[in-house]
């Protein structure tokens, strides 16, 4: 019994110092509050609010998202953006951003040349990595920024669902 009760004892301090150091090395904001304060995800923040997503993305996930930048959101027609933004276009809107995540946390070194996921709008993602990480025909541009609730992957284009 002594044996158990010594053995578990050096036990507790390595527990603790173990949460402590993922706590510590861990990080504090969930994928909204990381792309706000990037400052490059303001055309995305906006259409996640518009769609209703906020809270969703804010939850314990894990997510993994791929984020259009503001430039990636540029590159589609004039007008798109605008419209996609009317709340009579939210459905579109939500389909269009939950074709950019995927449930689990699915590092930059995981992904697999040919592979497919499921994002959350029920469609298939699929991945290269013939020349550098690509999702569908958009390139990532920075990869594997972690977040408490997943891990986000820039990404140098809107990915579009299919109709």
């Amino acid at each position: 019994m002594k044996r158990f009760t010594t053995s578990f004892l050096t036990l507790i301090p390595l527990a603790l110092l173990l949460t402590a150091s993922s706590a510590a090395g861990g990080h504090s904001k969930d994928i909204v509050d990381t792309a706000v304060s990037a400052g490059s995800f303001k055309t995305l923040t906006a259409a996640l609010q518009a769609g209703g997503l906020v809270d969703a993305l804010r939850g314990d996930g894990p997510f993994t998202v791929f984020a259009p930048t503001d430039e990636a959101f540029a590159k589609l027609p004039k007008g798109t953006v605008e419209t996609l933004l009317k709340p009579e276009n939210k459905d579109k809107l939500v389909n269009i951003l939950t074709y950019h995540v995927i449930k689990g946390s699915v590092a930059s070194n995981q992904v697999q040349n040919g592979a497919k996921a499921p994002a959350l709008n029920g469609q298939n993602l699929r991945f290269s990595t013939a020349s550098g990480v690509q999702v569908n025909d958009a390139k990532v541009v920075k990869a594997d920024i972690r977040c408490k609730n997943g891990i986000i992957h820039v990404i140098d284009s809107v990915i579009l669902p299919s109709e």
